[in-house]
């Protein structure tokens, strides 16, 4: 399996592993089917995304997805934090092999499930947010047909 440059890039050296003690919003999101597991923290002030920090349970894609993921959502409010697709953060690594597209899915997935998180806990709506599932593997047809 061929992986780009930048991926391994973040599978070595992966930024933002850890947690966020008083993390403003957190997102665990698995895949029965490969069994990976990714935890999100994200730090919100203001309605900007001041810090995130993963956890990942998976293989080489899946922290390499975790850590592109992080990096792309500091510093964005919480409605650009929402345009992070799994598309954006596939482009952001220069591709991954068809097999490991679902690794930039469950990556996508945590951060809205923080973003869910921080909004149940701050009793607000967060536009264009839909609530998240605890195992993508029932999204991933949908994914791989688009």
């Amino acid at each position: 399996m061929n992986y780009s440059e930048k991926v391994m890039d973040h599978f070595m050296n992966p930024r933002n592993v850890g947690e966020i003690e008083d993390a403003s919003g957190v997102g665990t999101v698995g895949n029965a089917k490969c069994g990976d597991i990714m935890k999100v923290y994200l730090k919100i002030e203001d309605g900007i995304v001041i810090d995130a920090k993963f956890k990942t349970f998976g293989c080489g894609a899946a922290v390499a997805t975790s850590s592109m993921a992080t990096e792309m959502i500091k510093g964005k409010t919480i409605q650009d934090s929402l345009k992070i697709t799994n598309k954006a953060v596939m482009e952001a690594l220069d591709g991954l092999p068809p097999v490991k597209v679902h690794c930039s899915c469950l990556a996508e997935e945590a951060l809205h499930a923080a973003l869910w998180d921080y909004a149940k806990k701050n009793n607000i709506v967060i536009e264009g947010l839909k609530e998240p599932v605890d195992d993508i593997s029932e999204h991933e047809n949908i994914a791989q047909e688009d």
